[in-house]
Protein backbone atom coordinates (compact mmCIF):
# COMPACT_ATOMS: atom_id res chain seq x y z
CA UNK A 1 0.00 0.00 0.00
CA UNK A 2 1.42 3.36 -1.04
CA UNK A 3 1.71 6.08 1.62
CA UNK A 4 -0.01 9.33 0.77
CA UNK A 5 2.36 12.24 1.35
CA UNK A 6 1.08 14.98 3.63
CA UNK A 7 1.04 18.66 2.58
CA UNK A 8 3.95 19.18 4.97
CA UNK A 9 5.96 16.57 3.04
CA UNK A 10 5.05 18.14 -0.29
CA UNK A 11 6.29 21.59 0.78
CA UNK A 12 9.80 22.37 -0.39
CA UNK A 13 12.43 21.63 2.25
CA UNK A 14 14.06 24.94 1.55
CA UNK A 15 10.85 26.77 2.36
CA UNK A 16 10.59 24.96 5.72
CA UNK A 17 14.16 25.88 6.51
CA UNK A 18 13.40 29.44 5.40
CA UNK A 19 10.40 29.58 7.71
CA UNK A 20 12.46 28.33 10.65
CA UNK A 21 15.34 30.69 9.94
CA UNK A 22 12.97 33.62 9.43
CA UNK A 23 11.16 32.87 12.66
CA UNK A 24 14.48 32.60 14.45
CA UNK A 25 15.57 35.91 12.95
CA UNK A 26 12.55 37.77 14.29
CA UNK A 27 12.85 36.02 17.64
CA UNK A 28 16.51 36.99 17.94
CA UNK A 29 15.94 40.60 16.93
CA UNK A 30 12.91 40.87 19.24
CA UNK A 31 14.88 39.58 22.22
CA UNK A 32 17.79 41.88 21.33
CA UNK A 33 15.44 44.89 21.23
CA UNK A 34 13.98 43.92 24.60
CA UNK A 35 17.50 43.57 26.05
CA UNK A 36 18.46 46.99 24.68
CA UNK A 37 15.33 48.49 26.26
CA UNK A 38 16.14 46.90 29.61
CA UNK A 39 19.84 47.84 29.56
CA UNK A 40 19.47 51.51 30.65
CA UNK A 41 17.34 50.58 33.64
CA UNK A 42 19.71 47.83 34.78
CA UNK A 43 22.69 50.12 34.26
CA UNK A 44 21.09 52.87 36.34
CA UNK A 45 20.39 50.40 39.16
CA UNK A 46 23.95 49.03 39.15
CA UNK A 47 25.54 52.47 38.90
CA UNK A 48 23.38 53.75 41.75
CA UNK A 49 24.24 50.76 43.97
CA UNK A 50 27.97 51.21 43.33
CA UNK A 51 27.82 54.97 43.93
CA UNK A 52 28.50 54.60 47.63
CA UNK A 53 26.51 55.39 50.75
CA UNK A 54 28.28 58.71 51.21
CA UNK A 55 26.76 60.05 48.02
CA UNK A 56 23.32 58.76 49.00
CA UNK A 57 23.44 60.32 52.45
CA UNK A 58 24.67 63.60 51.00
CA UNK A 59 21.82 63.68 48.50
CA UNK A 60 19.26 62.84 51.20
CA UNK A 61 20.60 65.59 53.45
CA UNK A 62 20.74 68.25 50.73
CA UNK A 63 18.70 68.07 47.53
CA UNK A 64 16.64 64.85 47.57
CA UNK A 65 13.71 66.15 49.68
CA UNK A 66 13.45 69.31 47.58
CA UNK A 67 13.58 67.37 44.29
CA UNK A 68 10.97 64.88 45.53
CA UNK A 69 8.59 67.54 46.87
CA UNK A 70 8.82 69.71 43.76
CA UNK A 71 8.38 66.78 41.37
CA UNK A 72 5.38 65.46 43.32
CA UNK A 73 3.78 68.90 43.52
CA UNK A 74 4.26 69.38 39.78
CA UNK A 75 2.76 65.97 39.04
CA UNK A 76 -0.32 66.65 41.18
CA UNK A 77 -0.96 70.03 39.55
CA UNK A 78 -0.49 68.72 36.00
CA UNK A 79 -2.66 65.66 36.65
CA UNK A 80 -5.43 67.84 38.09
CA UNK A 81 -5.22 70.43 35.31
CA UNK A 82 -5.13 67.98 32.41
CA UNK A 83 -8.00 66.00 33.94
CA UNK A 84 -10.19 69.08 34.38
CA UNK A 85 -9.53 70.58 30.94
CA UNK A 86 -9.35 67.33 28.98
CA UNK A 87 -12.44 65.68 30.47
CA UNK A 88 -14.48 68.89 30.52
CA UNK A 89 -13.72 69.74 26.91
CA UNK A 90 -14.33 66.15 25.78
CA UNK A 91 -17.73 66.08 27.47
CA UNK A 92 -18.78 69.43 26.03
CA UNK A 93 -17.89 68.64 22.39
CA UNK A 94 -19.32 65.10 22.63
CA UNK A 95 -22.51 65.51 24.64
CA UNK A 96 -23.60 69.09 23.89
CA UNK A 97 -24.17 71.27 20.86
CA UNK A 98 -23.32 74.97 20.58
CA UNK A 99 -21.99 77.23 17.79
CA UNK A 100 -18.54 76.09 16.61
CA UNK A 101 -18.57 72.75 18.42
CA UNK A 102 -17.42 70.83 15.33
CA UNK A 103 -14.52 73.22 14.88
CA UNK A 104 -13.55 72.96 18.55
CA UNK A 105 -13.43 69.17 18.24
CA UNK A 106 -10.33 69.63 16.07
CA UNK A 107 -8.90 72.87 17.46
CA UNK A 108 -8.60 71.42 20.97
CA UNK A 109 -5.92 69.03 19.68
CA UNK A 110 -3.62 71.79 18.31
CA UNK A 111 -1.62 72.53 21.51
CA UNK A 112 -0.18 69.02 21.21
CA UNK A 113 2.15 70.40 18.52
CA UNK A 114 4.08 72.48 21.08
CA UNK A 115 6.78 71.26 23.41
CA UNK A 116 6.19 72.72 26.85
CA UNK A 117 9.55 74.53 26.86
CA UNK A 118 8.54 76.49 23.73
CA UNK A 119 5.44 77.76 25.52
CA UNK A 120 7.68 78.67 28.45
CA UNK A 121 9.85 80.85 26.21
CA UNK A 122 6.82 82.59 24.67
CA UNK A 123 5.00 83.37 27.90
CA UNK A 124 8.17 84.46 29.69
CA UNK A 125 8.79 86.96 26.90
CA UNK A 126 5.33 88.45 27.48
CA UNK A 127 4.72 88.03 31.23
CA UNK A 128 8.18 88.51 32.75
CA UNK A 129 9.13 91.82 34.40
CA UNK A 130 10.44 93.49 31.22
CA UNK A 131 7.63 91.95 29.12
CA UNK A 132 4.86 93.87 27.42
CA UNK A 133 2.19 93.03 30.05
CA UNK A 134 4.03 94.34 33.10
CA UNK A 135 5.58 97.23 31.16
CA UNK A 136 2.10 98.34 30.06
CA UNK A 137 0.78 98.06 33.60
CA UNK A 138 3.59 100.22 34.95
CA UNK A 139 3.10 102.79 32.20
CA UNK A 140 -0.68 103.03 32.63
CA UNK A 141 -0.80 102.91 36.43
CA UNK A 142 2.39 104.85 37.06
CA UNK A 143 3.79 102.09 39.30
CA UNK A 144 7.43 101.60 40.12
CA UNK A 145 9.21 98.25 39.76
CA UNK A 146 8.46 97.21 43.38
CA UNK A 147 5.10 98.91 43.91
CA UNK A 148 2.84 96.11 42.68
CA UNK A 149 2.45 92.34 42.76
CA UNK A 150 2.30 90.22 39.62
CA UNK A 151 2.24 86.38 39.40
CA UNK A 152 5.73 84.99 38.79
CA UNK A 153 5.79 82.96 35.60
CA UNK A 154 9.15 81.37 36.50
CA UNK A 155 7.78 79.22 39.29
CA UNK A 156 6.39 75.76 39.96
CA UNK A 157 2.79 76.86 39.19
CA UNK A 158 4.07 78.55 36.03
CA UNK A 159 5.81 75.35 34.89
CA UNK A 160 2.67 73.36 35.71
CA UNK A 161 0.56 75.74 33.61
CA UNK A 162 2.87 75.35 30.61
CA UNK A 163 2.73 71.56 30.91
CA UNK A 164 -1.05 71.50 31.34
CA UNK A 165 -1.61 73.60 28.23
CA UNK A 166 0.36 71.23 25.98
CA UNK A 167 -0.52 67.90 27.63
CA UNK A 168 -4.29 68.13 28.15
CA UNK A 169 -4.95 66.88 24.54
CA UNK A 170 -3.81 63.40 25.68
CA UNK A 171 -6.71 63.29 28.13
CA UNK A 172 -9.08 65.05 25.75
CA UNK A 173 -8.57 62.59 22.88
CA UNK A 174 -8.94 59.46 25.01
CA UNK A 175 -11.86 60.82 27.04
CA UNK A 176 -13.67 61.94 23.90
CA UNK A 177 -13.29 58.48 22.36
CA UNK A 178 -14.60 56.88 25.56
CA UNK A 179 -17.62 59.20 25.76
CA UNK A 180 -18.47 58.56 22.10
CA UNK A 181 -18.57 54.81 22.74
CA UNK A 182 -21.01 55.09 25.65
CA UNK A 183 -24.67 54.35 25.12
CA UNK A 184 -27.59 56.35 26.44
CA UNK A 185 -29.08 53.64 28.68
CA UNK A 186 -27.08 54.08 31.87
CA UNK A 187 -27.10 57.88 31.72
CA UNK A 188 -30.85 58.07 31.08
CA UNK A 189 -31.49 55.56 33.87
CA UNK A 190 -29.61 57.78 36.30
CA UNK A 191 -31.65 60.77 35.14
CA UNK A 192 -34.88 58.79 35.60
CA UNK A 193 -33.84 58.03 39.19
CA UNK A 194 -33.74 61.75 39.95
CA UNK A 195 -30.10 62.61 39.35
CA UNK A 196 -29.23 65.91 37.75
CA UNK A 197 -27.25 66.02 34.51
CA UNK A 198 -24.03 66.75 36.41
CA UNK A 199 -24.73 64.02 38.98
CA UNK A 200 -25.40 61.48 36.22
CA UNK A 201 -22.19 62.50 34.50
CA UNK A 202 -20.20 62.22 37.75
CA UNK A 203 -21.72 58.93 38.91
CA UNK A 204 -22.21 57.09 35.61
CA UNK A 205 -20.42 58.48 32.54
CA UNK A 206 -17.17 59.42 34.26
CA UNK A 207 -16.60 56.03 35.97
CA UNK A 208 -17.32 54.23 32.70
CA UNK A 209 -14.67 56.33 30.94
CA UNK A 210 -12.17 55.96 33.80
CA UNK A 211 -9.72 53.55 32.08
CA UNK A 212 -9.32 55.86 29.07
CA UNK A 213 -9.08 58.99 31.23
CA UNK A 214 -6.55 57.35 33.56
CA UNK A 215 -4.42 56.39 30.57
CA UNK A 216 -4.46 59.97 29.30
CA UNK A 217 -3.59 61.42 32.72
CA UNK A 218 -0.81 58.86 33.11
CA UNK A 219 0.66 59.90 29.75
CA UNK A 220 0.58 63.53 30.86
CA UNK A 221 2.23 62.66 34.18
CA UNK A 222 4.97 60.65 32.46
CA UNK A 223 5.71 63.58 30.20
CA UNK A 224 5.77 65.84 33.25
CA UNK A 225 8.40 63.89 35.17
CA UNK A 226 10.42 63.53 31.97
CA UNK A 227 10.31 67.24 31.16
CA UNK A 228 13.61 69.07 31.41
CA UNK A 229 13.42 72.16 29.19
CA UNK A 230 10.54 73.88 31.00
CA UNK A 231 11.66 73.25 34.57
CA UNK A 232 15.30 74.03 33.79
CA UNK A 233 14.41 77.35 32.17
CA UNK A 234 12.09 78.32 35.02
CA UNK A 235 14.67 77.34 37.62
CA UNK A 236 12.40 74.67 39.12
CA UNK A 237 14.47 71.96 40.79
CA UNK A 238 13.14 68.51 39.97
CA UNK A 239 14.77 65.12 39.55
CA UNK A 240 15.18 65.82 35.81
CA UNK A 241 17.21 68.99 36.40
CA UNK A 242 19.10 67.33 39.26
CA UNK A 243 20.32 64.54 36.98
CA UNK A 244 21.66 67.02 34.43
CA UNK A 245 23.30 69.19 37.12
CA UNK A 246 24.96 66.21 38.79
CA UNK A 247 26.22 64.82 35.49
CA UNK A 248 27.61 68.00 33.93
CA UNK A 249 27.94 70.79 36.51
CA UNK A 250 29.16 68.65 39.41
CA UNK A 251 30.70 65.77 37.40
CA UNK A 252 29.14 63.39 39.92
CA UNK A 253 28.27 60.27 37.94
CA UNK A 254 27.23 58.31 41.03
CA UNK A 255 24.91 61.06 42.22
CA UNK A 256 23.37 61.37 38.77
CA UNK A 257 22.78 57.61 38.67
CA UNK A 258 21.15 57.62 42.11
CA UNK A 259 18.88 60.51 41.20
CA UNK A 260 18.04 58.71 37.96
CA UNK A 261 17.17 55.59 39.96
CA UNK A 262 14.80 57.61 42.15
CA UNK A 263 13.08 59.04 39.09
CA UNK A 264 12.92 55.59 37.48
CA UNK A 265 11.28 54.10 40.58
CA UNK A 266 8.81 56.98 40.70
CA UNK A 267 7.87 56.54 37.02
CA UNK A 268 7.45 52.78 37.28
CA UNK A 269 5.50 53.16 40.53
CA UNK A 270 3.02 55.46 38.80
CA UNK A 271 2.63 53.09 35.86
CA UNK A 272 2.18 49.97 37.98
CA UNK A 273 0.01 51.80 40.51
CA UNK A 274 -2.45 52.93 37.85
CA UNK A 275 -2.76 49.40 36.47
CA UNK A 276 -3.20 47.79 39.88
CA UNK A 277 -5.74 50.39 41.03
CA UNK A 278 -7.82 49.59 37.98
CA UNK A 279 -7.67 45.90 38.87
CA UNK A 280 -10.09 43.76 36.93
CA UNK A 281 -12.77 46.40 36.70
CA UNK A 282 -14.60 46.24 33.38
CA UNK A 283 -17.62 47.98 31.94
CA UNK A 284 -19.92 46.39 29.40
CA UNK A 285 -22.35 48.33 27.28
CA UNK A 286 -25.91 47.16 27.75
CA UNK A 287 -27.15 48.11 24.36
CA UNK A 288 -26.12 48.75 20.81
CA UNK A 289 -23.65 51.38 19.73
CA UNK A 290 -26.24 53.22 17.64
CA UNK A 291 -28.31 54.00 20.77
CA UNK A 292 -26.01 56.86 21.80
CA UNK A 293 -27.58 59.65 23.77
CA UNK A 294 -28.47 62.63 21.53
CA UNK A 295 -26.35 65.70 22.38
CA UNK A 296 -28.08 68.41 24.36
CA UNK A 297 -28.61 71.73 22.60
CA UNK A 298 -27.26 74.56 24.78
CA UNK A 299 -28.94 77.97 24.83
CA UNK A 300 -28.41 81.32 26.46
CA UNK A 301 -25.64 81.74 28.99
CA UNK A 302 -24.86 78.00 28.96
CA UNK A 303 -23.94 78.28 25.28
CA UNK A 304 -21.60 81.20 25.99
CA UNK A 305 -19.93 79.42 28.91
CA UNK A 306 -19.39 76.24 26.88
CA UNK A 307 -17.92 78.25 23.99
CA UNK A 308 -15.59 80.11 26.37
CA UNK A 309 -14.44 76.96 28.17
CA UNK A 310 -13.48 75.35 24.86
CA UNK A 311 -11.89 78.50 23.45
CA UNK A 312 -9.61 79.29 26.41
CA UNK A 313 -7.35 76.19 26.10
CA UNK A 314 -6.99 76.73 22.35
CA UNK A 315 -6.27 80.42 22.81
CA UNK A 316 -3.70 79.95 25.58
CA UNK A 317 -2.19 76.72 24.25
CA UNK A 318 -1.87 77.54 20.55
CA UNK A 319 -3.10 80.88 19.21
CA UNK A 320 -1.29 83.23 21.62
CA UNK A 321 2.01 81.26 21.57
CA UNK A 322 2.06 81.31 17.77
CA UNK A 323 1.42 85.07 17.67
CA UNK A 324 4.07 85.71 20.33
CA UNK A 325 6.69 83.48 18.69
CA UNK A 326 6.16 84.99 15.25
CA UNK A 327 6.53 88.48 16.71
CA UNK A 328 9.67 87.40 18.59
CA UNK A 329 11.12 85.77 15.49
CA UNK A 330 10.60 88.89 13.38
CA UNK A 331 12.45 90.96 15.98
CA UNK A 332 15.37 88.53 16.24
CA UNK A 333 18.58 88.57 14.24
CA UNK A 334 18.47 84.84 13.58
CA UNK A 335 18.62 83.85 9.92
CA UNK A 336 16.90 80.52 9.36
CA UNK A 337 18.61 80.19 5.95
CA UNK A 338 22.13 80.76 7.24
CA UNK A 339 24.66 77.96 7.02
CA UNK A 340 24.60 77.54 10.80
CA UNK A 341 20.85 77.09 10.97
CA UNK A 342 20.84 74.83 7.94
CA UNK A 343 23.23 72.65 9.95
CA UNK A 344 20.86 72.60 12.93
CA UNK A 345 17.97 71.62 10.68
CA UNK A 346 20.02 68.91 8.97
CA UNK A 347 21.14 67.49 12.31
CA UNK A 348 17.57 67.44 13.62
CA UNK A 349 16.16 65.86 10.46
CA UNK A 350 18.96 63.28 10.31
CA UNK A 351 18.53 62.19 13.92
CA UNK A 352 14.74 62.14 13.66
CA UNK A 353 14.73 60.20 10.37
CA UNK A 354 17.28 57.59 11.43
CA UNK A 355 15.70 57.14 14.86
CA UNK A 356 12.21 56.82 13.36
CA UNK A 357 13.33 54.14 10.89
CA UNK A 358 15.29 52.17 13.51
CA UNK A 359 12.44 52.37 16.02
CA UNK A 360 9.78 51.27 13.54
CA UNK A 361 11.94 48.36 12.32
CA UNK A 362 12.39 47.29 15.95
CA UNK A 363 8.62 47.56 16.52
CA UNK A 364 7.92 45.46 13.42
CA UNK A 365 10.34 42.75 14.55
CA UNK A 366 8.74 42.66 17.99
CA UNK A 367 5.25 42.55 16.50
CA UNK A 368 6.14 39.68 14.16
CA UNK A 369 7.87 37.86 17.03
CA UNK A 370 4.66 38.05 19.06
CA UNK A 371 2.58 36.90 16.10
CA UNK A 372 4.78 33.96 15.13
CA UNK A 373 5.61 32.75 18.61
CA UNK A 374 2.87 33.78 21.04
CA UNK A 375 3.79 32.91 24.59
CA UNK A 376 5.43 34.19 27.73
CA UNK A 377 8.76 34.99 26.12
CA UNK A 378 7.36 37.19 23.34
CA UNK A 379 4.84 38.80 25.70
CA UNK A 380 7.61 39.62 28.18
CA UNK A 381 9.80 41.03 25.40
CA UNK A 382 6.99 43.35 24.30
CA UNK A 383 6.24 44.39 27.89
CA UNK A 384 9.88 45.21 28.61
CA UNK A 385 10.15 47.17 25.36
CA UNK A 386 7.16 49.30 26.35
CA UNK A 387 8.75 50.33 29.64
CA UNK A 388 10.93 52.89 27.87
CA UNK A 389 8.03 55.31 27.51
CA UNK A 390 7.70 55.36 31.30
CA UNK A 391 11.41 56.20 31.67
CA UNK A 392 12.46 59.86 31.29
CA UNK A 393 15.02 60.73 28.65
CA UNK A 394 17.58 61.79 31.24
CA UNK A 395 17.39 58.40 32.94
CA UNK A 396 17.85 56.58 29.64
CA UNK A 397 20.81 58.82 28.81
CA UNK A 398 22.54 58.07 32.12
CA UNK A 399 21.70 54.37 31.81
CA UNK A 400 23.35 54.15 28.40
CA UNK A 401 26.30 56.45 29.04
CA UNK A 402 27.51 54.56 32.11
CA UNK A 403 27.99 51.06 30.58
CA UNK A 404 29.18 52.22 27.17
CA UNK A 405 31.64 54.70 28.68
CA UNK A 406 33.03 51.84 30.78
CA UNK A 407 33.24 49.67 27.65
CA UNK A 408 35.06 52.39 25.68
CA UNK A 409 37.53 53.03 28.51
CA UNK A 410 38.22 49.33 28.99
CA UNK A 411 38.74 48.76 25.28
CA UNK A 412 41.01 51.79 24.99
CA UNK A 413 43.15 50.65 27.95
CA UNK A 414 43.46 47.12 26.52
CA UNK A 415 44.38 48.37 23.04
CA UNK A 416 47.01 50.71 24.45
CA UNK A 417 48.51 47.99 26.64
CA UNK A 418 48.48 45.37 23.89
CA UNK A 419 49.04 47.24 20.62
CA UNK A 420 49.96 50.76 21.79
CA UNK A 421 46.91 52.08 19.90
CA UNK A 422 44.43 54.62 21.25
CA UNK A 423 40.85 53.84 20.26
CA UNK A 424 39.28 56.71 22.18
CA UNK A 425 35.50 56.74 22.60
CA UNK A 426 34.09 54.53 19.87
CA UNK A 427 30.48 54.35 21.09
CA UNK A 428 30.07 57.04 23.73
CA UNK A 429 29.30 60.38 22.16
CA UNK A 430 28.29 58.85 18.84
CA UNK A 431 25.07 59.37 16.91
CA UNK A 432 24.24 55.68 17.14
CA UNK A 433 24.15 55.66 20.93
CA UNK A 434 21.82 58.66 20.82
CA UNK A 435 19.62 56.84 18.28
CA UNK A 436 19.54 53.86 20.64
CA UNK A 437 18.32 56.16 23.41
CA UNK A 438 15.56 57.48 21.14
CA UNK A 439 14.55 53.93 20.22
CA UNK A 440 14.26 52.90 23.87
CA UNK A 441 12.31 56.07 24.72
CA UNK A 442 9.77 55.98 21.86
CA UNK A 443 9.51 52.28 20.99
CA UNK A 444 6.23 51.96 22.88
CA UNK A 445 4.54 54.55 20.65
CA UNK A 446 5.73 52.83 17.46
CA UNK A 447 4.79 49.40 18.77
CA UNK A 448 1.30 50.57 19.68
CA UNK A 449 0.71 52.04 16.23
CA UNK A 450 2.01 48.90 14.50
CA UNK A 451 0.02 46.49 16.66
CA UNK A 452 -3.13 48.53 16.07
CA UNK A 453 -2.78 47.93 12.34
CA UNK A 454 -1.61 44.34 12.73
CA UNK A 455 -4.81 43.45 14.58
CA UNK A 456 -6.71 43.96 11.31
CA UNK A 457 -4.63 41.33 9.48
CA UNK A 458 -6.50 38.03 9.93
CA UNK A 459 -4.58 34.92 10.92
CA UNK A 460 -5.97 33.15 7.82
CA UNK A 461 -3.76 35.40 5.68
CA UNK A 462 -0.70 34.03 7.48
CA UNK A 463 -1.92 30.48 6.94
CA UNK A 464 -2.51 31.15 3.24
CA UNK A 465 0.97 32.61 2.85
CA UNK A 466 2.55 29.62 4.58
CA UNK A 467 0.58 27.18 2.42
CA UNK A 468 2.08 28.89 -0.62
CA UNK A 469 5.59 28.26 0.71
CA UNK A 470 6.32 31.76 2.03
CA UNK A 471 8.48 32.07 5.11
CA UNK A 472 8.08 34.78 7.76
CA UNK A 473 10.25 37.29 5.89
CA UNK A 474 8.38 36.83 2.61
CA UNK A 475 5.03 36.88 4.42
CA UNK A 476 5.95 40.15 6.11
CA UNK A 477 7.18 41.70 2.87
CA UNK A 478 4.38 40.56 0.55
CA UNK A 479 1.34 40.38 2.87
CA UNK A 480 1.74 42.39 6.07
CA UNK A 481 3.67 45.46 4.99
CA UNK A 482 1.38 46.42 2.08
CA UNK A 483 -1.64 46.18 4.39
CA UNK A 484 0.07 47.98 7.28
CA UNK A 485 1.50 50.90 5.32
CA UNK A 486 -0.81 53.50 6.98
CA UNK A 487 0.04 52.21 10.46
CA UNK A 488 3.75 52.18 9.68
CA UNK A 489 3.64 55.72 8.33
CA UNK A 490 1.80 56.82 11.47
CA UNK A 491 4.43 55.18 13.66
CA UNK A 492 7.24 56.81 11.65
CA UNK A 493 5.59 60.21 11.95
CA UNK A 494 4.99 59.92 15.70
CA UNK A 495 8.58 58.94 16.46
CA UNK A 496 9.96 61.54 14.03
CA UNK A 497 8.13 64.39 15.75
CA UNK A 498 8.92 63.11 19.25
CA UNK A 499 12.63 63.03 18.42
CA UNK A 500 12.49 66.54 16.99
CA UNK A 501 11.07 67.80 20.30
CA UNK A 502 13.19 65.65 22.65
CA UNK A 503 15.65 67.63 24.79
CA UNK A 504 17.18 65.96 27.91
CA UNK A 505 18.69 62.88 26.24
CA UNK A 506 19.90 65.01 23.33
CA UNK A 507 21.60 67.48 25.67
CA UNK A 508 23.42 64.72 27.56
CA UNK A 509 24.33 62.34 24.72
CA UNK A 510 24.74 64.40 21.56
CA UNK A 511 28.15 64.25 19.81
CA UNK A 512 30.47 67.19 20.28
CA UNK A 513 29.44 70.22 18.20
CA UNK A 514 26.36 68.39 16.93
CA UNK A 515 23.47 70.62 17.98
CA UNK A 516 19.82 70.30 17.01
CA UNK A 517 17.01 72.84 16.82
CA UNK A 518 15.84 71.88 20.31
CA UNK A 519 19.34 72.31 21.74
CA UNK A 520 19.77 75.65 19.97
CA UNK A 521 16.45 76.93 21.31
CA UNK A 522 17.36 75.83 24.83
CA UNK A 523 20.82 77.43 24.62
CA UNK A 524 19.48 80.77 23.38
CA UNK A 525 16.73 80.80 26.00
CA UNK A 526 19.26 79.98 28.74
CA UNK A 527 21.23 83.05 27.63
CA UNK A 528 18.00 85.11 27.85
CA UNK A 529 18.00 85.62 24.08
CA UNK A 530 14.32 84.77 23.77
CA UNK A 531 13.82 86.46 20.39
CA UNK A 532 16.49 84.19 18.94
CA UNK A 533 15.03 81.11 20.63
CA UNK A 534 11.72 81.79 18.86
CA UNK A 535 13.16 80.90 15.44
CA UNK A 536 14.10 77.24 16.12
CA UNK A 537 11.03 76.94 18.34
CA UNK A 538 8.77 77.88 15.42
CA UNK A 539 10.40 75.25 13.23
CA UNK A 540 9.89 72.59 15.92
CA UNK A 541 6.26 73.65 16.27
CA UNK A 542 5.71 73.57 12.51
CA UNK A 543 7.05 70.02 12.31
CA UNK A 544 4.91 69.03 15.29
CA UNK A 545 1.81 70.29 13.50
CA UNK A 546 2.04 67.53 10.88
CA UNK A 547 0.77 64.64 13.04
CA UNK A 548 -1.63 66.97 14.84
CA UNK A 549 -3.23 67.91 11.51
CA UNK A 550 -3.60 64.22 10.68
CA UNK A 551 -5.24 63.64 14.06
CA UNK A 552 -7.57 66.58 13.45
CA UNK A 553 -8.59 65.15 10.07
CA UNK A 554 -9.33 61.80 11.71
CA UNK A 555 -11.36 63.49 14.45
CA UNK A 556 -13.25 65.46 11.81
CA UNK A 557 -14.17 62.30 9.87
CA UNK A 558 -15.47 60.61 13.01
Amino acid sequence: MTDVPSPKDLAPHGSRRGRKSGSGLFSGVGLLVAAASLLPMLAVVLAALTGGLDTVSHLVDTVMPRYAATTLFLVVMVATGTFAIGVGAAWLVTMTRFPGVRLFEMLLVLPLAFPAYVLAYAYTYVLDHPGIVQSSLRAVMGWGPREYWFPEIRSVPGAALMLVLVLYPYVYLLARAAFMQQTAGAFLAARALGHSAFSAFWRVSLPMARPAIASGVLLAVMETIADFGTVAYFGVQTFATGIYTSWFSLADRGGAAQLALCLLIFALFLSVGERSSRGRAKYHQAGKQHSRMPPAELTGWRRSIAWGLCAIPVLLGFVLPVVILVNMGLESEQNLLSRRYIGFIQNSLTLASVAACVTVVAAVCLGVFQRLRPGRMSAMAAYVSRLGYAVPGGVIAVGLMVPFAAFDNTLDAWMRATFDIRTGLLVTGSIWLLVLAYMVRFLSAALGAYEGGQATVHANMDAAARSLGHGPVAMLRRVHLPLLTPSLLTALLIVFVDVMKELPATLIMRPFNYDTLAVQAYRLASDERLEGAAVPSLVIMAVGLIPVILICRQVGRR
